[in-house]
């Protein structure tokens, strides 16, 4: 069943271009929303299994920045890395290899939401070049010690279990509807019945877009292997963390805590949601990114 975004009518006044670039073995695809010649340009790295649509609600709210939005490598369209594994430090080669490729560094503010906000900020460590930080839903503290040991324990059983099984028993198991729905059911906060008919209907369109078993895998083992708050001392451009307070990867105390860690962040905490800030309060998001973006550069 085709559910319609309650942000359809926001994305439809942005125009987008659908380009490729081959970054670090991978063929990397990527979308540009807005105008090309706004003055600022939004880099965007998505989730865990996810791909480039999952922002495009906080995008629809903030049609005067200019966004690029690729597909991880292994996720969406973009084919897996060649070159480098798909760890975090992997992905966050990649991730300034795509800024060089583009012409972006230097100017494009880094934005993260998520695994992408841990790949993000071991990128500035890295050497990427960008002048503003965007956290939405940061990993601040390790994906093993979430406010929901059981259900972590069992994710982690799930992925390893996958990984050991043949290629294509692990890939049937990966992509189960139930599996999808129960993810997507815990995760979603919001009371609007309408509203979760179409979180429900996004993750299971979108969730199974993988490469292959072994990257999806691969991916998972990273995303448990580091977090945030390993990186943020070490981060020096203004930051801006957008947490949420229901957010059943991170707790909220511990997002307080990560902020104390930049040298230069804020935090923005948003009541009566979780993980899904950028499908449940995407123009919540957005009004922190804008005041964010408006306040004057330190560099």
């Amino acid at each position: 069943m085709i559910v319609e975004s309650p942000f359809a009518a926001l994305l439809a006044d942005i125009p987008v271009e659908r380009h490729e670039v081959s970054v670090l073995g991978s063929t990397t695809r990527y979308w540009i929303y807005g105008d090309p010649h706004a003055a600022t340009t939004v880099v965007v790295s998505h989730g865990y299994r996810g791909e480039h649509h999952g922002l495009e609600p906080v995008i629809a709210q903030l049609p005067g920045v200019r966004w690029i939005s690729p597909d991880l490598p292994g996720f969406g369209e973009s084919t897996p890395l060649t070159e480098v594994p798909h760890s975090i430090e992997g992905y966050a080669r990649w991730l300034i290899a795509f800024f060089d490729a583009l012409g972006l560094s230097g100017n494009a503010v880094a934005l993260g939401h998520s695994f992408g906000s841990i790949i993000s900020s071991q990128a500035i460590v890295l050497g990427l070049d960008t002048p503003r930080l965007i956290l939405i839903n940061p990993i601040a503290i390790s994906g093993l010690d979430g406010p929901k040991p059981l259900a972590t324990k069992l994710t982690v059983l799930y992925y390893r279990l996958a990984g050991r099984l043949p290629e294509k028993v692990g890939s049937f198991l990966l992509k189960r509807w139930l599996i999808v729905h129960f993810m997507s059911v815990t995760l979603a906060k919001t009371k609007d019945r309408a509203l979760r008919r179409w979180i429900h209907a996004e993750h299971h369109t979108y969730f199974n877009r993988f490469a292959s078993r072994d990257v999806v895998v691969e991916a998972f083992e990273a995303s448990i292997s580091a977090d945030v708050s390993d990186f943020a001392a070490a981060i020096e451009v203004p930051t801006l963390l957008v947490a949420a307070e229901l957010d059943d990867i991170t707790p909220v105390s511990a997002q307080f805590e990560l902020e104390k860690l930049f040298p230069h962040a804020s935090l923005t905490v948003l009541q009566g949601v979780g993980h899904l800030i950028h499908y449940e309060v995407p123009a919540l998001a957005a009004d922190a990114i804008r005041e964010f973006l408006a306040e004057p550069s330190e560099r």
